[in-house]
């Protein structure tokens, strides 16, 4: 079959789609999560972490973290824009593409990053890869309302995440063999093994991006702008808000997104420092739960998709954020003291794993689900993409400051728990709606 005769609902179409997550999530992984905070860590320890950076010093965590929340800042105030751009040009499949190549290229720059003398090259490289990644990820999201049916929304976003974790743990398991073992390789140089690592995660993305691209429709609606091609697209993003803020399901389970996502993300970001810092538990110990969470997480995908075909979309996120909650509270109250905190920890982890790809794919599926009949995916979609950027920025905001003030990251955890509890009780005040089963 000829890939310009794939229909919506085609498997081949569905699992190229899926592939995306395969490519790209290994930057969730690897560079976000596993190996480049650590590397980043240890080649900038020195001077007790004081940094130069653009003739100012900084502390090399907070270096970081202001890099980061940059990036999500510029993704934030770029892709609606962008967005009501791609919709009205048809060409959202060329803005998806520039992104992957820019995020996947500035990770392969990171090689570069050696330590302070190159610590621009990271900086940058750091920026660079996240707005490629965020940026990619809203155009990749706003395909799914195309590329399948309704009923098919739940278990195509569970495989797409699916996908993406079996594919991080592969890679993972290679780069953190070279990392640990470098001798098995020949390796020498302390820092090769890593930023080969970061190397392999570009090409990696790029590489597998490529069946995506194959496979995946443009201009789905045969679009055929005029000029003003930022004019309209401004317009398109305009017409998408306003009908936002009439469609109140829709306009609920954003702000219950919102408040969830604070929780979330925030866990996803800083639960391994709390683990490090809070906890005493061993690196090499954090980066074995990483790998759990993980695993656990595509179990979790699919179990949970299964439950919303039965339950519901609406009845099935609550459930999972119930149980967010409850691990939200579970860490609050562990002791460090405790000669089990390791297998308390590990435990937690496998529970984190069960409901993060849940509360992720079903998140995005039911956001789907809500859209009217429209044209403007991706427009939509940006505006999903902005609630949880401006949640990953509000709620790490949050747990360092309760965290200062309080000298104890275990209240920052408890704060969390709480926007869980206030994003629940939004969502049961969602009404039914006619696309899902409730």
């Amino acid at each position: 079959m000829s890939r310009t005769t794939l229909q919506q609902g085609d498997k081949k179409m569905i699992n190229a789609w899926a592939f995306y997550d395969w490519a790209n999530s290994v930057y969730s992984l690897v560079i976000a999560t596993a190996v480049f905070p650590i590397y980043y860590e240890a080649v900038t320890s020195d001077n007790n972490g004081i940094v130069q950076f653009m003739g100012t010093e900084f502390n090399n965590s907070t270096l970081l973290s202001y890099s980061l929340s940059f990036s999500f800042l510029m993704v934030a105030l770029l892709s609606p824009i962008l967005s009501g751009i791609a919709d009205y040009t048809g060409n959202k499949k060329r803005f998806m593409q520039f992104f992957c190549y820019l995020g996947s290229f500035s990770v392969m720059s990171m090689f570069f990053f050696k330590g302070q003398d190159t610590l621009w090259i990271g900086i940058l490289a750091t920026i660079l890869a996240s707005i490629g990644f965020w940026g990619s990820i809203v155009f990749y999201n706003s395909y799914l309302p195309e590329i399948a049916f309704p009923e098919q929304h739940d278990r195509v976003s569970a495989k797409g995440f699916m996908y993406g974790y079996v594919g991080s743990i592969i890679l993972l398991a290679f780069n953190l063999t070279m990392v640990m073992m470098p001798e098995w390789y020949g390796i020498t140089d302390s820092t090769l093994p890593a930023r080969i690592s970061f190397l392999s995660v570009g090409i990696w993305w790029v590489g597998f991006a490529q069946v995506t691209f194959y496979y995946l429709p443009n201009n789905v609606f045969h679009k055929k702008p005029r000029k003003d091609y930022v004019f309209k697209g401004l317009r398109e993003l305009k017409v998408v808000a306003e009908n936002i803020n009439k469609l109140t399901n829709l306009k609920q389970f954003l702000t219950a997104f919102f408040l969830y996502s604070i929780g979330v993300q925030t866990m996803i970001l800083l639960a391994g420092v709390f683990g490090k810092k809070e906890l005493g538990i061993d690196t090499s110990k954090l980066i074995i739960i990483i790998l759990l969470i993980n695993v656990v997480a595509i179990f979790g995908a699919y179990f949970f998709s299964r439950i919303s075909e039965k339950i519901g979309n609406i009845k099935t996120l609550k459930l999972t954020i119930a149980i967010w909650g409850f691990i939200c509270f579970a860490i609050y109250l562990l002791d460090a003291k405790s000669e089990y905190i390791d297998t308390q920890f590990f435990i937690l982890g496998g529970l984190i794993g069960m409901v993060l790809g849940a509360i992720q794919s079903l998140s995005r599926s039911t956001y789907s689900k809500l859209l009217p009949e429209t044209e403007d995916h991706a427009t939509y979609f940006s505006f999903f993409d902005v609630t949880e950027k401006m949640a990953i920025v509000l709620g790490t905001f949050i747990f360092g400051f309760v965290a200062s003030v309080t000298n104890s990251m275990r209240n920052s955890i408890f704060i969390l728990a709480v926007f869980f509890l206030m994003g629940y009780i939004v969502l049961s005040f969602m009404k039914k709606v006619k696309k899902y089963k409730e």
